[in-house]
């Protein structure tokens, strides 16, 4: 069954920031009728949206509308071992999982709201170390392979971006021509675009092409951690 989406409201950013500006219990829960107006349920119905585009491209990459545990990340913030203590993310994250995936680190797409920005994103982010070393295996057995991934999403508009080793990691030819991505503690990809995109009628399409061109990184990713793409 096909779902449409519309739109996020224009109103959704003035909420983040007021979020932001009273980050507390108190005023989240005067205020929840306007968080699940503003995004709780335009994120679900944006989720449920693509599941059919995501399927098409990607069908091992799961669409889960869910209130909790699934494709929308929890607005609660985990305080227990930070010294922040705010109790609210002033963020909206969504993240396609695949399905063999059972956190944020398993290979995924991601979309990312607040107030100062918005982008896309695809690839594992802080993959555990099996993972990681199995993914940079495969791109120094294979670095034909990852020059074409790497030159498909730069082309559709994706940089890399997160942390990297300061040397190459044990066991790697630090002559090796991929040397600098195989440094890579993240193997993700974004790409910006302005807020203005989230409010339109087309914002499904939108995401479901962005994120269809970087297909290649996402198919190499998957074939080096050995699941299906």
């Amino acid at each position: 069954m096909t779902t449409t989406f519309s739109g996020f409201s224009p109103n959704l950013i003035g909420f983040l920031e007021q979020l932001g500006a009273n980050n507390d219990r108190a005023w989240f829960a005067e205020h929840k009728p306007r968080y699940e107006a503003l995004v709780l349920e335009p994120a679900l119905a944006f989720i449920s949206a693509m599941a059919e585009p995501l399927a098409e491209f990607a069908p091992a990459f799961v669409a889960r509308p869910k209130r909790v545990g699934g494709s929308l990340m929890r607005v609660y913030r985990d305080t227990r071992f930070s010294k922040d203590k705010r109790p609210y993310k002033t963020n909206v994250g969504i993240q396609f999982r695949h399905e063999l995936g059972k956190d944020v680190h398993a290979p995924g797409f991601y979309l990312h709201i607040d107030p100062h920005r918005a982008f896309l994103g695809a690839g594992a982010w802080r993959p555990a170390s099996p993972a990681l070393g199995a993914i940079r295996g495969f791109i120094s057995d294979n670095p034909r392979g990852w020059t074409r991934a790497k030159g498909a999403i730069e082309k559709a508009g994706f940089s890399f971006t997160g942390e990297s080793l300061k040397r190459p990691p044990r066991g790697f030819d630090p002559s090796h021509p991929a040397i600098e991505d195989l440094k890579r503690k993240d193997l993700i990809a974004i790409m910006d675009f302005d807020h203005e995109a989230l409010y339109r009628e087309n914002v499904v399409s939108f995401v479901a092409d962005s994120l269809r061109a970087t297909t290649p990184l996402m198919r190499f990713l998957c074939s080096a951690v050995d699941v299906p793409f």
